[in-house]
């Protein structure tokens, strides 16, 4: 079974989701709250694949992973983060804000990184992205399920919230399901690095995570501010990695959406845990 027919579906369902959650005054919060967005963004838009690219070349990895971690991290923010900024005493409303913007933003800015990734290590052993491919299916999975969601919010307001709740409830299913299917079909690929890979992820979460943490304190962000920041640049829309991955218009390689897959497995092992730590304090 060829899992892009199964990640395809998923991803325009989490992003169709995310456009029934969004209000067009959420964007107006960039400019009230600039700081907050600022460093979440620059936490994820920056930090996260320059730190990638710099892990990638500290565990010598091979080009196939080396563009697979870059690519997880060049992707925009899942849609359960906005349930563990809920459940992590966060801000909510940011947060959907955030999986918004670095939404549409990185429909510019994963080509752009990519191709030179690409070019960097890839094309040696082979390895070539078609940009435009890359573009057309982004446009067509990301934007326009996103802009269908804004739509039918203002359109059919009740069906736009029932669509939601029940898709919103979904979405760490689907996931689980993708994940499941994936490693059943390359487990032994899996596990061959399993060590290798699993700890440069997890080296990844955690240095990014901290990293914006300390730059949300240093412009003086809210606490709740602070807790959506770290969940935010922590959480990545692994679906859409794994669809450019293992796309046959793109880059048509399941092997390298293993670290997008391991990196599934440890954020939500990493924030998971943040979000326990913050409950535990919260009821002392």
């Amino acid at each position: 079974m060829n899992t892009i027919w199964i990640v395809l579906p998923i991803l325009t369902l989490l992003m169709f989701d995310l456009g029934l959650s969004l209000r067009l005054e959420d964007f107006g919060k960039v400019f009230r709250h600039p700081w907050p967005i600022a460093v979440a963004l620059t936490g994820q838009l920056v930090l996260l694949p320059l730190i990638a690219l710099g892990l990638a070349y500290l565990f010598r990895l091979p080009p196939v992973f080396f563009i697979g971690l870059v690519l997880i991290a060049c992707c925009p923010g899942g849609s359960s983060s906005n349930v563990f900024s809920k459940l992590g005493g966060g801000d909510v409303a940011l947060s959907v804000t955030l999986t918004a913007l670095s939404s549409i933003i990185t429909l510019f800015t994963i080509p752009v990184v990519m191709s030179w990734t690409t070019r960097l290590v890839g094309e040696s052993v082979g390895i070539v992205l078609p940009v435009g491919n890359l573009i057309k299916q982004n446009l067509v999975l990301m934007l326009l399920p996103v802009l269908l969601g804004i739509v039918l919010h203002y359109a059919w307001p009740k069906a736009a919230d029932k669509t939601d709740k029940v898709l919103s409830k979904l979405a760490f299913p689907l996931l689980l399901v993708l994940i499941t299917i994936f490693y059943l079909q390359h487990h032994r690929t899996i596990l061959d690095n399993i060590g290798l890979l699993g700890l440069c992820v997890t080296v990844l979460i955690l240095v990014a995570i901290t990293c914006s943490s300390l730059l949300s304190r240093l412009v003086k962000n809210s606490l709740q501010q602070r807790r959506t920041v770290v969940i935010e640049v922590g959480m990545q829309n692994a679906a859409q990695a794994i669809a450019i991955a293992s796309s046959p218009f793109i880059f048509a390689n399941e092997e390298m959406a293993i670290p997008a897959i391991l990196y599934s497995l440890m954020m939500n092992i990493v924030l998971l845990t943040y979000v326990f730590v913050i409950r535990q304090k919260a009821g002392r």
